[in-house]
């Protein structure tokens, strides 16, 4: 799989974040969290070594993931789905562009952290092999909330 580019079903394609996308995935991030990123925040996702992708759904980005890389590792800053186009399955589009992307650039192991009420992203997560880690007490600040501390080991 090209994980430039990937046509899915409906008109979706996931594809790598660019500078021209960051007004659109602010976008997806207001509609996601109550602490969203700024334009500029998610500017760090198009600079290597990190990276990015955006789900596009007839033109329209719908959804975004992003890593931030150090050394062989990688954290999963963010995987965001616009409400309406939630439960489709292209977080876990996004979430697998990912992994395809930081098995590329030789990555060894991947972190992240979720509230620990988001049933279905850990359930998401979980399904891809990650595993709960740690807790991270008033991780989140609105609303305050616990995270888990997640890990996957890539081969």
């Amino acid at each position: 799989m090209n994980i430039t580019e990937a046509p899915m079903q409906n008109d979706l394609f996931v594809r790598r974040l660019s500078c021209e996308d960051l007004h659109a995935v602010a976008e997806v991030e207001r509609a996601s969290f109550a602490d969203p990123w700024s334009e500029k925040m998610l500017e760090l996702l198009t600079v290597e070594p990190n990276f990015g992708f955006c789900a596009e759904l007839r033109g329209e980005i719908v959804g975004y993931g992003g890593m931030q890389v150090v050394l062989d590792e990688g954290q999963i800053t963010d995987i965001a789905v616009m409400p309406e186009y939630r439960r489709r399955g292209i977080a876990a589009e996004i979430l697998s562009a990912l992994l395809s992307a930081a098995k590329e650039a030789g990555l060894t192991v991947i972190f992240l952290e979720v509230r620990v009420s988001n049933l279905p992203a850990l359930a998401l997560y979980e399904r891809f092999g990650f595993e709960k880690i740690g807790t991270r007490r008033n991780f989140y600040a609105h609303p305050r909330e616990d995270a888990y501390n997640m890990r996957l080991f890539l081969s």
